[in-house]
C-alpha cells in the first residue's frame, strides 16, 4: 500500500475555511461586551509589543499611534485623557508625537491605563529613535566635518 503525502489543500479547502469562520463568528457572537473590550485591547497591547520586536524599519509607528488605538477602543478623546492624566491637550500631544522625552510620570500613566509595562512605551522612543539614527547614517559624509581632528588642527 502506497503512502499518500497530505496536501494543504486537503487540510485548508474552501468549505473547511468557512465552517472555521462560522465557528469563530458564532462563538465570537456569544461574547459579553466586557470579554470583546478586553479582546480589542489584547490585540492593541500585541500590535505594541510586535512592533517593538519587530526588525521593520520601514514602518515608524509613534507612540501617539498606539495611544490613539486605545482611545478608538474605548471611546474616548485625547482632551479627556489629557484632562485624566493631569495634563495640557497640547502638552500631552507633544509627548505622544515625539516632540518631547517620555519621561517615567507619563510612561507609568501610559502604561496603568493601557495595563502595559512601561518600559514598552520608552521603548517605542527608542526604536524609533535607532530608526532615524539609522537612515541618518547615510549621510555620514556630511557629519565627517565634525571629526575631533578638523578642531584640532583649526586651532
Amino acid at each position: 500500500m502506497k503512502n499518500k503525502e497530505i496536501q494543504i489543500s486537503d487540510i485548508w479547502n474552501d468549505k473547511k475555511k468557512a465552517d472555521l469562520k462560522e465557528i469563530i463568528k458564532s462563538h465570537s457572537s456569544k461574547q459579553s461586551k466586557e470579554q470583546i473590550l478586553k479582546n480589542q485591547l489584547l490585540s492593541i497591547q500585541y500590535k505594541l509589543e510586535d512592533y517593538i520586536q519587530s526588525e521593520n524599519d520601514t514602518e515608524v509607528l509613534k507612540v501617539l499611534d498606539f495611544v490613539k488605538m486605545y482611545l478608538k477602543t474605548l471611546n474616548i478623546t485625547k482632551k479627556e485623557l489629557a484632562s485624566y492624566f493631569e495634563m495640557k491637550d497640547s502638552n500631552l500631544h507633544k509627548y505622544l508625537i515625539g516632540e518631547r522625552k517620555l519621561n517615567a510620570k507619563l510612561a507609568l500613566k501610559l502604561s496603568t491605563f493601557s495595563h502595559t509595562k512601561p518600559e514598552q512605551w520608552y521603548r517605542v522612543q527608542v526604536k524609533n529613535e535607532m530608526i532615524e539614527l539609522n537612515r541618518e547614517k547615510a549621510n555620514v559624509e556630511a557629519y565627517k566635518k565634525y571629526d575631533y581632528r578638523n578642531l584640532i588642527e583649526a586651532v
